[in-house]
């Protein structure tokens, strides 16, 4: 029996990139297309099968430590980005200089969709989302150098907005102008998830 629900939301791919060197500089470059293998792509930071854990996994493991990629590739939608710039009281943000990979339009709310849903291109290539990208400082610098002084409302601005986290699950090609249907676990929210947030 299926446990993924295919959807009638569908998110349009408008922008792609990739962050070349994660150590150098936040802001991604701008792409044609993006070749997808079971390792992300290739020509990201974040790409492989493996990674060192993060600040989004200390309550797992220590800082450091060799896990599963699923962070290979940062998804936003051109929506939330808006809704960013509103909050931040600028005319618009680039996803460049959040370090974005894919940018979609289409999807409403995005950042919230269910952990574990697919995001499928018509020809196969499909993504899963890993879990929300929380927002931090990190993009206060590439932000501050366009607009002096914007830099700090960003991470308030971005708070359940900063888009997901997501690893290939089929390998494919992406293009501007592809099409992403959404694809989400045909199962109900935890019940107990209030109790495990401490509410």
């Amino acid at each position: 029996m299926p446990a993924l629900l295919p959807t009638e939301f569908y998110g349009e791919i408008i922008w792609l990139g990739a962050v070349a060197d994660r150590g150098a500089a936040l802001p991604s470059a701008a792409l044609d297309e993006m070749a997808l293998t079971f390792a992300g792509f290739a020509h990201e930071a974040h790409a492989g099968l493996t990674r060192p854990s993060c600040s989004r996994v200390t309550s797992q493991y220590p800082r450091g430590t060799e896990i599963r990629n699923t962070r290979q590739l940062s998804l936003i939608s051109a929506e939330d980005l808006a809704r960013i710039a509103e909050r931040m009281s600028v005319t618009e943000l680039h996803p460049r200089l959040l370090g974005a990979s894919v940018v979609i339009a289409g999807i409403p709310d995005f950042t919230l969709v269910p952990p574990g849903s697919r995001l499928q291109a018509e020809t196969g290539a499909t993504l899963v989302v890993d879990m929300e990208n929380r927002p931090c400082h990190l993009p206060a610098k590439p932000i501050d150098d366009e607009g002096p002084g914007n830099g700090r409302a960003f991470k308030a601005a971005a708070d359940n907005l900063r888009g997901v986290t997501a690893w290939v699950e089929r390998e494919g090609i992406l293009r501007p102008g592809d099409v992403l249907r959404l694809h989400v676990p045909d199962q109900p929210a935890w019940p107990h998830l209030d109790a495990a947030r401490g509410l």
